[in-house]
C-alpha cells in the first residue's frame, strides 16, 4: 500500500517534470551557450577598447599627455617613437578592434540563432507531447484555436526574445558593468554625475514593462479568441455554406478582430510613450556630461581624450538602457507566452499511468465492469453502479436514449477516463495496472464520424498499424469492401484524400475506417454508431465489412438502429446512467420494457414514413425495417 508521503513525493516529482524553467530549456545547449558567452565577453572587451585609439590621438599625438609606459614600450618595439608611428598604431588598432568585434559578433549571432531555434524545437516538442498526454476531458473543454496559438504564437514570441532579447540583455549587462568600471577608474566623481539619470531610466522602464506585459496578455487572449473562431468556422465550412451563414461568420470574425486591434493599439501606445521619454532622459544626461566635461577641460582638470572616452561610453551605456526600454514589448510578449505555455505544462493529465504500470499481454477480450460509477462534473453522475460481464468473442450492444451513458462506457473501457468508483477489468485484470498505450494498442474504434487525415488512402489505412505492408493494406481494404471504390480512383491507394476525408462519401470513409481497424487486428472492437447516416447500399456494404471485422473478437456496439442491435449476442439497455435491462433481442421484446418501447417507436416511425399501408407487426415490414434502418432515438 502506497503511503501518503510516497504519494506526495510522486506528486512533487511529476510537478518538477512538468515545470518549465529557463535553465531546463538551455541545459541541453550548454556547449553552444558557452561559445556564445565567450563571444559576448569578447564583444564586450572590443566595445571597451573602441574609444581608446581616439584618446591616444587626442591626448598623446596633440602633446597634452605623455605616452604611458606600456604604450611607449609597445610602440618602440614595433613602430618607433615618432608621433606618426603613434598615429599608425592608432589606425591599426581601430581596424584590429573592428575585425575582432566583427568576428565575435558573427559567432554570437550564429550561436544565438542556433540556441533559439533548438530551444524553440525542444519547447514545441515538450508542449505538444504534454498536450497529447492530457485527458480527453481537457480537450473537450479547451478551444483548439487557443492550443494552436500556444504552440505557434506563444513559442514564436519566446524564440524572438531569445534571439533579440535574452542574449542582448547579457551583452548590454556586461557592457554596462565594464564601461562603468573603466569610467570610475578614470574619474569617479564625473562618472557619478554622468550616471545620475540612470535611476530615472530604470524607473521608467520598470513601470512601463509591467503595464506593457498586462497589455500583451490581453492581446494574446484576443488573438486566441480570433484564431478559435477561424478554426471553428473553417472546420465546419460545409455547414456554413449549407445554411448560408457566410455573413454571420464574417461578422463574428470582425468582432473578434476589432477586439484584437483595440488591445494591440493599447499595447503599442504604451510602447510608443516609453521610447520618446527614454530619449529625452538620455539627451538630458548627454547634455549634462558635455556641459560639465567642457568646463573641466577649460579648467584643465580633464583631458579632451578622457571626455571623448566618457562621451563614447555614455552613448554606449545609454544605448543598452534604451534597448531595455525597446525590449519591453518583446519581453512582455515572451513573458505572457511563457506563462500560457507553463499553464498547459503544469496541467496534470486526468488519466495517468501508475508507477508500476506494465505492458498489456495479448488479450482474449473478456470485459467486466464492477460497480462502476463516473461523473464528468462533481455531483452530476453519468454512470451509477454499472455491473456487467462480456465474454471473449461476444458482440454486445449498448442501447438507450441520448445521454444514457453508452459512449462513456466505451471511453472507460479504453481508459480515456478513469472511473470515480469501481473497476473496469479485461481478462480479470484492472486496466489501471496497464500502461495506457499498450492497452489502446489492443482496442480498435470505428466511430460514427471517423476522421481521415490529409494523406493517401494507404497511409490512412496504415494508421492502424504503421508498419503494415502494401499487401496487408490492400487485403484489409478488400475485407472492408473498400477496394472496389479505391481501385477506381485516379491514383488508387496513393490518392490523397481531403482534410478529414472531405473528398470521400460517408460510406467510403466508414469502410476505410473499418479497414484501419482490420489491419490493427486487435482483440477488442468498439463500434459507435458505425452505420448512422448511411444510405441502404452503403449500410449493407458496411455491415458486411463489420461482420468480417468482428469474427473471433469482442465487439461492443453502440447503436440506435435495431438492424445493427439485433445482431448482438447480448444487449445492455441503459437509462439515466444505469443498466435497467439485459438479454437477447427477442427476450427484451417479450419483456416489454424500455427496449421494447424504443423498438416500437422506431418501428412505428418507419410505418408512418412508409408509403405502404402497414397495420401491424408483420414479418414483411420487419424485414423492410431491418434492412432500411430506422429512427435514431
Amino acid at each position: 500500500m502506497v503511503s501518503q508521503e510516497d504519494d506526495s513525493k510522486k506528486s512533487r516529482s511529476d510537478t518538477r517534470e512538468r515545470r518549465l524553467t529557463v535553465v531546463a530549456l538551455l541545459k541541453p545547449h550548454t556547449k553552444s551557450l558557452v561559445i556564445a558567452l565567450v563571444a559576448i565577453i569578447g564583444g564586450g572587451v572590443t566595445n571597451l577598447l573602441q574609444p581608446w585609439p581616439l584618446k591616444i590621438v587626442f591626448d598623446v599625438v596633440s602633446g597634452t599627455k605623455p605616452i604611458h609606459g606600456w604604450l611607449r614600450h609597445l610602440i618602440h618595439m614595433d613602430l618607433g617613437s615618432k608621433r606618426v608611428a603613434l598615429l599608425q598604431f592608432a589606425a591599426i588598432a581601430v581596424v584590429g578592434i573592428a575585425v575582432l568585434d566583427a568576428v565575435f559578433s558573427y559567432v554570437e549571432t550564429c550561436m544565438t540563432a542556433h540556441i533559439a531555434q533548438w530551444v524553440t524545437h525542444d519547447l514545441r516538442r515538450k508542449l505538444y507531447n504534454h498536450i497529447q498526454q492530457l485527458s480527453l476531458a481537457y480537450h473537450q473543454h479547451v478551444q483548439t484555436g487557443d492550443l494552436i496559438s500556444r504552440l505557434t504564437t506563444d513559442i514564436d514570441a519566446i524564440q524572438n526574445f531569445v534571439v533579440s532579447g535574452l542574449i542582448g540583455l547579457v551583452i548590454d549587462g556586461l557592457t554596462l558593468v565594464g564601461m562603468a568600471s573603466v569610467m570610475f577608474y578614470l574619474d569617479w566623481n564625473f562618472t557619478l554625475i554622468a550616471l545620475s539619470v540612470a535611476p530615472i531610466l530604470f524607473a521608467l522602464t520598470y513601470s512601463y514593462t509591467r503595464r506593457s506585459k498586462e497589455a500583451s496578455r490581453k492581446v494574446r487572449k484576443k488573438q486566441s479568441e480570433m484564431l478559435s473562431v477561424m478554426q471553428e468556422e473553417l472546420s465546419a465550412f460545409a455547414v456554413v455554406k449549407a445554411f448560408g451563414r457566410e455573413d454571420y461568420e464574417q461578422a463574428r470574425l470582425e468582432e473578434r478582430s476589432v477586439g484584437t486591434v483595440e488591445a494591440s493599439l493599447n499595447a503599442r501606445t504604451l510602447k510608443a510613450k516609453l521610447s520618446p521619454l527614454v530619449e529625452i532622459v538620455v539627451a538630458v544626461g548627454t547634455a549634462l556630461v558635455l556641459w560639465l566635461g567642457g568646463r573641466r577641460i577649460l579648467a584643465g582638470t580633464l583631458s579632451a581624450g578622457s571626455l571623448i572616452v566618457f562621451i563614447w561610453y555614455l552613448a554606449r551605456m545609454y544605448k543598452p538602457m534604451q534597448d531595455f526600454a525597446k525590449m519591453t514589448d518583446a519581453y512582455s510578449k515572451a513573458a505572457v507566452g511563457y506563462e500560457r505555455i507553463r499553464e498547459v505544462l503544469e496541467t496534470k493529465p486526468g488519466v495517468e499511468d501508475e508507477p508500476t504500470a506494465r505492458a498489456v499481454p495479448r488479450l482474449n477480450g473478456e470485459v467486466e465492469f464492477e460497480k462502476v460509477g463516473f461523473s464528468y462534473a462533481a455531483g452530476e453522475a453519468v454512470l451509477t453502479d454499472i455491473n456487467f460481464k462480456i465474454e471473449a468473442g461476444q458482440m454486445t450492444a449498448l442501447v438507450g436514449p441520448t445521454g444514457a451513458g453508452k459512449s462513456t462506457i466505451a471511453s472507460l473501457m479504453a481508459r480515456l477516463y478513469d472511473p470515480d468508483s469501481g473497476a473496469v477489468k479485461i481478462d480479470g485484470w484492472d486496466i489501471r495496472q496497464f500502461s495506457q498505450k499498450s492497452l489502446r494498442d489492443q482496442i480498435s474504434f470505428v466511430l460514427q464520424e471517423n476522421v481521415l487525415f490529409h494523406a493517401t488512402i494507404a497511409e490512412n489505412i496504415a494508421y492502424g498499424k504503421l508498419e503494415a505492408t502494401r499487401e496487408a493494406i490492400q487485403s484489409a481494404a478488400e475485407l472492408a469492401n473498400a477496394d472496389e471504390f479505391i481501385s477506381r480512383l485516379s491514383e488508387g491507394y496513393d490518392t490523397v484524400v481531403g482534410e478529414r476525408g472531405a473528398t470521400l462519401s460517408g460510406g467510403q470513409r466508414q469502410r476505410i475506417a473499418i479497414a484501419r481497424a482490420i489491419i490493427r487486428d486487435s482483440p477488442i472492437l468498439i463500434l459507435d454508431e458505425p452505420s448512422s447516416g448511411l444510405d441502404a447500399v452503403s449500410e449493407q456494404l458496411v455491415f458486411e465489412a463489420i461482420e468480417r471485422l468482428i469474427q473471433g473478437k469482442t465487439a461492443i456496439v453502440i447503436a440506435h438502429r435495431f438492424s445493427t442491435i439485433r445482431r448482438a449476442n447480448v444487449i445492455l439497455v441503459l437509462d439515466k446512467g444505469r443498466i435497467i435491462e439485459s438479454g437477447h433481442h427477442e427476450e427484451l421484446l417479450r419483456f416489454g420494457g424500455l427496449y421494447a418501447k424504443l423498438y416500437d417507436l422506431q418501428f412505428r416511425k418507419e410505418d408512418v414514413n412508409s408509403s405502404a399501408p402497414f397495420a401491424g407487426v408483420g414479418t414483411q415490414f420487419k424485414d423492410c425495417f431491418e434492412h432500411a434502418g430506422g429512427l435514431e432515438c
